[in-house]
């Protein structure tokens, strides 16, 4: 601290502490320790550094520390900074970045222009898509160099002037693709719903399966699960216990069937409150046998009376749900005011539904006609019941047409 002040030669410097969640104690002492001290306001107007054993006045200095995490930042530490956090850059973000900044250097350094070497819009798109997953760009432009070198070694051995990379290129130039970008299905299912995630390198669309069996009434929950998702699921079975009649399905179902509840991908860990009213539709759909629309996807945290509660990240699961292909998300009610963080693209072309209560989320993400069917037939003992019902009328509404 002392050396970077006398190197500033002022005595308010701004003074920058990279990466302070890479700090660890050892036997040589415990940086962080130190670290209380410079931070805090209270007690920094008085620092005395063990190399120069001097008091000095810390208090006019502005400190700015990073960190990707703050897991491993002591909480002492974290309650005397003001935390600022930084989102991952979103796809129209890192095509702009890319255009303005990323492509001009690599050209630079690799001895190139605009006008000998073009990548398209669509190109990049498909990079970032396909060949690169993380929040900021440092693979992007690793990427983008290695067009350059490509690019550059087939102008001076080809002999050609210039070289335009489009989608259909990326392949020749980088490979085979990378990443598969999930996608909604074709057409609609029972017990599959989309989900949203939130992940480190942005967001990301999760499925949620659910199979029922003939059984017992076991629970199979599968996916890496934390205990937060196990919570939620537990949940959402109550939840449907208590409005299985509305929707045609046995009351004693939890005691004579199975129900099986996967989260893809198997070997990715997942965990966080977001995920109760998913469970809970997919849930109801795969008891009921009604399908789920494919074009929508819900985020959002259930309770056992049926509320929903907010989430967090909602800028990265938008985001995510709509470079999938989905149209209409559900949210809930309680997010609204975080709209304004979305990207605008996604505010542009995606309808947003917010839900305060779960037979909300179910009306809107329920098929319609089968949905309605279901619950004409839910007050009945049974299907059967109210297909007899409408059977025996027939013949007195015949008599009546016969007697006009």
């Amino acid at each position: 601290i002392m050396a970077a002040v006398t190197q500033a030669g002022v005595k308010n410097p701004l003074i920058l502490l990279d990466e302070i969640d890479k700090m660890a104690n050892d036997g040589r002492g415990d940086p962080a320790s130190a670290m209380l001290e410079v931070l805090d306001p209270e007690q920094n107007k008085f620092f005395r550094d063990h190399f120069v054993e001097l008091p000095f006045d810390l208090s006019d200095c502005i400190f700015i520390a990073t960190a990707n995490t703050l897991d491993t930042v002591p909480r002492p530490l974290i309650d005397r900074m003001e935390i600022i956090e930084l989102h991952t850059y979103t796809k129209s973000q890192k095509i702009g970045i890319a255009k303005n900044h990323l492509i001009p250097k690599q050209l630079k350094r690799h001895g190139l222009n605009k006008r000998t070497l073009k990548i398209t819009d669509a190109a990049l798109s498909d990079i970032i898509d396909c060949y690169t997953r993380e929040s900021g760009v440092r693979n992007l432009e690793r990427e983008i160099a290695a067009l350059c070198r490509k690019s550059a070694k087939q102008i001076i051995e080809d002999g050609v002037t210039k070289v335009t990379v489009k989608p259909e290129d990326l392949k020749t130039f980088l490979g085979p693709k990378k990443i598969i970008p999930e996608t909604i299905s074709q057409y609609d299912e029972v017990g599959v719903v989309n989900g949203m995630a939130y992940t480190q390198s942005g967001g990301d669309l999760l499925k949620v399966e659910c199979a029922i069996m003939d059984g017992t009434g076991k629970l199979e929950l599968t996916g890496s699960l934390g205990d937060v998702m196990k919570e939620s699921a537990h949940a959402a079975i109550t939840y449907a216990r208590q409005v299985a009649s509305e929707y045609g399905i046995e009351s004693d179902f939890y005691t004579k069937k199975d129900i099986h509840i996967h989260f893809p991908e198997g070997a990715v860990p997942k965990d966080g409150p977001s995920a109760g009213i998913t469970t809970l539709t997919a849930l109801i759909s795969a008891l009921s046998g009604i399908s789920v629309r494919r074009d929508i996807s819900m985020t959002g945290e259930i309770t056992i009376r049926g509320n929903v509660l907010p989430i967090g990240g909602l800028r990265e699961k938008t985001m995510a749900a709509y470079s999938a292909g989905v149209r209409t998300i559900i949210i809930p009610a309680d997010n609204l005011k975080d709209l304004h963080e979305v990207d605008p693209a996604v505010r542009e072309n995606v309808t947003f539904v917010p839900c305060s209560r779960a037979h909300e989320v179910l009306s809107h993400a329920l098929v319609r006609d089968k949905a309605d069917s279901v619950e004409k037939a839910a007050p009945s003992a049974s299907n059967d019941v109210v297909i007899a019902s409408r059977t025996a009328k027939a013949p007195a509404q015949r008599r009546a047409k016969s007697d006009k």
